[in-house]
Formats: C-alpha cells, sequence, structure tokens
C-alpha cells in the first residue's frame, strides 16, 4: 500500500502570525480609526469595514456628507451594508425601509407609518482624505479631532492598505524605536532632536537621518513626526539634498484581537530651482514630482513594509527588557495608556501570554496602569526604563 495522500502533505513551519498563536491581546484603543480613504465613498457608496471586532456601514449621501452606522437594521436585522443610498437615505434591502441623513426611520416599503427606531450612528471624521471613525471604551463623544494639514504639491495623493496581524500600538510606538530604523530601514544613523513632546491625545518627534546610496553617496534627511492617538501618525520628511519633500500618513486600525488594517497616504514635492526663472522652475518642479511620483510612493511602502513581518508575527513583550539604544519607548508607553480602559480592581498584571483572553477582559497595554518600574541592577546600571 502507498502512502495517503492526507500525510502526504508538507508540514506546517515558518512563525505563526500573531493572531494565531494564541498571545495575549492588547484591549481595543479608544480614539478615531481609519476606515477607509475619501476617494472610496462616492456619493451613494455603501462600504462595510472591521473596527474593533465589529462591523461598521459607512455612506455617503448625495449632498457629499458621510455618515457611519452600526450594521443591523433596527427592524428585522439585515445587514446594511447590502444597503442603497437614495439621495440622502439609506434604504434597507429587506423591507425597504428608508432612513434620513440623522438616522431616523422616514418610510417603510409598503407605504405605512415608519417606526421610531433610528440608525445607531457613529461620530466620523473625513479629513486629509481619509475617513476616521470614533470608538471609546466608554462610549463617550469624542474629545479630540484629527486636524487638517497642509498639502504638498500639486499631484493626487497616492495610498494603499494592507491587512495583517499585530497591534496598532506597536505601529504608532515605532515611531519613538530609534534602535529599529538602523537594524531594519539601514538608516546608518538615526537621532532624535530632542524631547518627545506629549500632550493629551497627541505627540511628536523630530529625527534626523543618515542616509547612502549609490550614485548619490550620504544625505540626511528631517523627519517631524505628530501623532494622534494610536490610529494615526502624520510625517513630515524632507531631504534637502534632492529637494524632496514627503508628507506620509500612516493609519492603523483595529480590527480583531491581534489583527489590523493598515492604510497609508502619500504625498511629494520637489522644491523649485533657485537659479531659473520662476516659470521654469516651477515646471520643473512638477515634471520632477510627476516623473518620481509613483517610484518615490514605491519606495516608501517598501520602507514601511519592512515592518510587516515583525507585527505579522510578534506578541506584545511586557514587560520589554530595554537597552540603551532602544529611544524613548518607556514614556511613550506611559502616554499610551490613556487610550485603554482602566484596569479592573487594580489588577496590574496580563495575563500569560499564550493565554488567551478577549480584547477588552485585561488591562492596559503595560500591564500594570501605574508608573513603569525599573526591574533589576542590570537594567538600571544600563539605563533601560521597564514598563
Amino acid at each position: 500500500m502507498g502512502l495517503s495522500r492526507e500525510y502526504g502533505r508538507a508540514i506546517t513551519e515558518g512563525p505563526t502570525p500573531a493572531d494565531a498563536a494564541g498571545a495575549t491581546a492588547l484591549p481595543y484603543p479608544s480614539g478615531w480609526s481609519a476606515l477607509a480613504f475619501s476617494d472610496e465613498l462616492r456619493p451613494g457608496t455603501v462600504l462595510t469595514r472591521p473596527l474593533a471586532g465589529q462591523d461598521v456601514v459607512l455612506y455617503r449621501l448625495g449632498t457629499g456628507a458621510l455618515r457611519a452606522v452600526r450594521p443591523y437594521c433596527p427592524h428585522l436585522g439585515a445587514h446594511l451594508g447590502l444597503a442603497k443610498v437614495d439621495g440622502d437615505d439609506l434604504v434597507c434591502p429587506f423591507h425597504f425601509f428608508a432612513f434620513g441623513p440623522d438616522g431616523a426611520c422616514v418610510r417603510t416599503g409598503y407605504d405605512t407609518s415608519p417606526p421610531r427606531s433610528p440608525l445607531t450612528q457613529l461620530p466620523v471624521h473625513e479629513v486629509n482624505g481619509a475617513v476616521f471613525v470614533w470608538r471609546h471604551h466608554d462610549g463617550r463623544e469624542p474629545d479630540w479631532f484629527i486636524p487638517r494639514w497642509h498639502e504638498i504639491g500639486h499631484r493626487p495623493a497616492r495610498s494603499a492598505a494592507w491587512e495583517l496581524a499585530g497591534n496598532v500600538q506597536e505601529v504608532i510606538e515605532n515611531s519613538v524605536d530609534l534602535g529599529h530604523f538602523a537594524t531594519l530601514h539601514g538608516w546608518d544613523k538615526a537621532e532624535i532632536g530632542g524631547p518627545v513632546a506629549y500632550e493629551d491625545a497627541t505627540f511628536h518627534v523630530s529625527m534626523r537621518a543618515h542616509e547612502s546610496a549609490p550614485l548619490l553617496g550620504s544625505f540626511v534627511v528631517d523627519v517631524d513626526v505628530d501623532g494622534y492617538g494610536l490610529g494615526c501618525l502624520h510625517a513630515d520628511v524632507h531631504t534637502p539634498r534632492l529637494g524632496l519633500r514627503m508628507c506620509t500618513m500612516v493609519m492603523p486600525t483595529a480590527i480583531a484581537p491581534n489583527r489590523m488594517q493598515f492604510r497609508q497616504l502619500n504625498r511629494i514635492s520637489f522644491a523649485e530651482p533657485s537659479r531659473l526663472p520662476a516659470p521654469l522652475a516651477r515646471a520643473v518642479s512638477r515634471t520632477a514630482a510627476r516623473l518620481l511620483d509613483r517610484a518615490v510612493f514605491r519606495s516608501s511602502c517598501e520602507f514601511t513594509a519592512a515592518d510587516f513581518p515583525i507585527w505579522n508575527h510578534k506578541q506584545y513583550q511586557q514587560p520589554p527588557r530595554l537597552a540603551p539604544g532602544d529611544g524613548p519607548i518607556g514614556p511613550f508607553r506611559r502616554w499610551a495608556r490613556r487610550f485603554y480602559p482602566p484596569l479592573e480592581n487594580d489588577r496590574r498584571t496580563l495575563p500569560a501570554p499564550h493565554g488567551r483572553s478577549g480584547p477588552e477582559e485585561h488591562g492596559g497595554p503595560d500591564g500594570r496602569g501605574g508608573c513603569g518600574e525599573r526591574h533589576d541592577s542590570a537594567e538600571r546600571g544600563a539605563g533601560a526604563e521597564v514598563l
């Protein structure tokens, strides 16, 4: 008898993704999360996107305004991701109940009096080419917003989206993880320009990187990063030697325990050569942007994607064993606590790394909620701050 084909298959190998490994999941963070790019929602479009373990239905009214609602019709529970937009009304696919811009039921499919059963609307915020939806663990209304940033250049933004395992905090935390810029991204040297500034739901960090490339040799890249909650980063990148400026939005969204969607949006511009007459300088700048836009965006995505295999397979390490050169990760984690539910009964320890737990059944990202502690003399001697 020959071997059964069932047992002749290749064995499973390679790292297990974080969402399948049974590692502890951080709670879903409160705040704004990007669910779409603006150009995905033309008037009349209906989209369903995941957020924190639940569907959210997005749609654009005929007037251009956006709405975000819970997914099930209050009449008999049909999924509104299958609905259609009729002018400014969302029409359920089951019995054609129609809901107006305020969520109220305005008519039924058989001309009877509409019930007083409004849709559950969610705060939605469209800014900088992206659509954000607010979610807070205690149900409160938005108490901060993502601001409108400057738009550089004359070309439309380029965007991309991915889905992978991992947690959103570590995406935002990367901006202060100084060590990985050299080891993972190949920067010759990276240095933070001063203390990271934290204020309520935002932070700001400046850094300078030293890079080298064939034909170009060594050059400097200046980066200013502004973070808004645990769902949005805005990076201004300036390479003086090349005259290149780039604005990048990085938007991770928690969709399930240890799983996220990741969106990126870029705009670029090139400086106008000062030695040329103004009309010619403008033409040179715009031509350079048109010719190099795609290549610069591809390079930016490749830079970002170097982190994907790490996020996809890593577990949140608590406490971390930090070392000199890591960057100010400890203070960042203390700031990040504000976006999570309070600890129950002042419990200060996350479950064991391989024990499954629900996304909201345990404490904040540091597992304690109090100020960080230094754990042993070796760490104290190295200046490592452990949360």
